[in-house]
């Protein structure tokens, strides 16, 4: 995402879309009551308002709307914000509803009455990092799983299935499944220009592949890590691997992975933890909050239901207590753990006596 300017005196940040994970970070930015200002277009009447059946055409207009409901989709990749217009030209009419759909290239200035910390600090990382180039690779001699890291976890991008000899089997191997996955790295490392490519495995699997693979350029790409089996879900065991750790730790989800395995310590030892969304705000207004964790599903079920204020709130005060706020994406196994306690938690400054 880029920051085109800035004025946190009159309360705006003008930004451009780049890509779809800038949707995911405006998503957790966008709150109802701002004001969003932009390009988009409308449909406008045109004609005299005495005709029957005036022409109605799509026209390219520049307005200001207040929001009232934010709609994102992880599967359509979609963002909409949907409010009152408060400003535009004379063909729109102020208090009509109107629905800005943003996408990449979309800019668009977004104004608050104030700015939290926790916002200003994703639209930097989002203006910093540029699209994830690390891939993960989970394979055994039948199956193997590919997923490229994002900043709100991992995209999946192909599972294919094939047979390899194993080493006391003298039969004929059908089709030569290291080639296969070989093949598929390459074109994935032209296609994203891959940093850094993760081959996890149980047993050799990861080692005999690396045997096969003639490309040096590639060879000093690769990091090898264990899991316990091959599916979809050990990408999430792949990142919490110490051997990842290194490669990961300066991407958004490591980071997650980090807090909320924290979290799960804490609370491991009766120690410094609050979870749940009663027992977290009894820490947050008792200023004993010092990380505030909340999932972006729980995010966007409060927006839907109308208590998210309730959570605003939180962050507020956990702000003006100088923590600090921290959103989980639930695409990743930290957020499917802390949406199982709830989606919402705290790490302590002290313990809490109730």
């Amino acid at each position: 995402m880029k920051q085109l300017s800035t004025n946190l005196k009159k309360g705006l940040i003008k930004v451009k879309v780049e890509n779809l994970d800038d949707l995911w970070c405006l998503n957790q930015i966008i709150d109802q009551g701002d004001l969003i200002k932009g390009k988009t277009v409308r449909k406008i009447k045109i004609g005299d308002q005495d005709q029957r059946k005036p022409r109605i055409i799509k026209k390219a207009v520049f307005i200001e709307i207040k929001v009232e409901k934010i709609e994102y989709s992880k599967t359509t990749n979609t963002l909409r914000t949907l409010g009152t217009i408060t400003q535009g030209p004379e063909e729109t009419q102020k208090g009509s509803h109107h629905t800005f759909n943003i996408e990449p290239n979309t800019v668009i200035t977004i104004i608050k009455q104030r700015w939290l910390k926790f916002q200003l600090d994703k639209l930097k990382e989002a203006a910093s990092q540029k699209i994830s180039n690390i891939l993960i690779v989970v394979l055994d001699r039948e199956e193997a799983f590919f997923a490229l890291m994002k900043k709100y976890g991992y995209q999946l991008l192909v599972h294919i299935k094939g047979s390899v000899q194993k080493k006391a089997d003298t039969s004929k191997v059908k089709s030569d499944f290291y080639s296969q996955i070989i093949k598929q790295i390459e074109e994935y490392d032209k296609r994203y220009q891959l940093q850094t490519i993760i081959t996890a495995s149980p047993a050799f699997w990861k080692e005999e592949l690396l045997k096969n693979l003639k490309n040096k350029e590639l060879k000093n790409k690769i990091i090898q890590a264990t899991c316990s089996a091959v599916s979809e879900t050990a990408i999430n065991e792949v990142l919490k691997r110490p051997e990842t750790q290194q490669a990961l730790k300066q991407d958004r989800i490591a980071k997650e992975v980090n807090i909320v395995e924290s979290l799960f310590i804490e609370i491991s030892k009766n120690a410094l933890a609050a979870y749940g969304l009663k027992e977290t705000e009894n820490a947050v207004n008792a200023g004993a909050a010092n990380i505030f964790i909340i999932t972006d599903s729980l995010i966007q079920k409060t927006r839907e239901n109308n208590t998210y204020n309730k959570i605003e709130n939180m962050m507020k005060i956990v702000e003006s207590t100088k923590g600090t706020v921290h959103i989980i994406s639930s695409d990743n196994d930290a957020g499917k753990k802390l949406n199982g306690l709830g989606g919402i938690a705290a790490i302590l400054r002290y313990k809490l006596n109730y």
